[in-house]
């Protein structure tokens, strides 16, 4: 069989193999979130097991409920697992506090929403340089990283003008250069093209593609299979367990 496909025997799978003595970047470790809704117990995760590697471009995909979203607010020090350990830049944070958690946020990870979360009263600019002010860069330098992430997304010319006057192919690519801007070890998309149309969603796609190609390492948040193709590699969760970890023909 293919090497890139997943191999199934039995109820075994073989997942995409590690790079040897390299550190991955994310690692879950055996992760469970539980939450007790009455008498009733929901593993919304239920032992994930995850490495993800500095330069990689992978989808987490899953249908809603999946587990997908509890995935990503984990990976994004969103949330802390009920068990489990989860390890960044080699770093425990599986029980930081909510201020320790918030630090580690600014300083290693960029986030893209589908709903792009500008602030309408902050010009192009201003939003872009949000994360910077939250890591006490001064405003000389602070104006200087904003610009060139602009330049960067191809929307330098857009800087001072307010999120209601772009497009929305145009505020995605202001939510990217705000990711961006701290230089984050981590890119989280989630669900990155849900508000765009085909042809806008597939430009984003392939603005985060070449992000990656320029040594970004990028996760994707999906239902959509579509989406998911795109990246080099593809983890499925379903029920809070992970069914798939395959690469695709773009990890070749």
């Amino acid at each position: 069989m293919d090497s890139k496909e997943m191999r199934k025997s039995g109820s075994t799978m073989a997942f995409p193999a590690g790079r040897g003595e390299e550190a991955p970047l994310v690692r879950l470790e055996n992760i469970y979130k539980i939450y007790t809704m009455g008498d009733t117990e929901v593993r919304a995760l239920d032992g994930v097991s995850l490495d993800i590697y500095e330069k990689e471009m992978v989808a987490i995909v899953g249908q809603s409920g999946s587990g997908k979203s509890t995935c990503m607010n984990i990976i994004g020090c969103l949330d802390i697992p009920t068990s489990g350990t989860y390890r960044l830049k080699g770093e425990d944070v599986s029980h930081m506090s909510d201020d320790q958690q918030a630090d580690i946020r600014n300083k290693t990870l960029g986030f893209v929403f589908q709903q792009y979360n500008l602030i309408p009263k902050l010009s192009v600019l201003e939003n872009v340089e949000l994360p910077l002010i939250y890591k006490g860069v001064s405003e000389k330098e602070r104006r200087r990283a904003a610009l060139e992430v602009l330049e960067r997304v191809g929307i330098a010319d857009k800087r001072n003008n307010m999120p209601g006057q772009l497009s929305g192919g145009q505020q995605q690519r202001v939510s990217i250069a705000r990711a961006l801007a701290g230089n984050p070890s981590v890119i989280l998309a989630d669900e990155p093209t849900g508000a765009l149309d085909s042809h806008t969603g597939q430009e984003v796609l392939d603005f985060l593609e070449k992000l990656n190609r320029e040594g970004n390492t990028v996760i994707l948040i999906t239902h959509d299979m579509g989406v998911a193709g795109r990246a080099r590699r593809i983890v499925r969760i379903a029920d809070g367990r992970i069914v798939e970890d395959s690469l695709t023909e773009r990890a070749g």
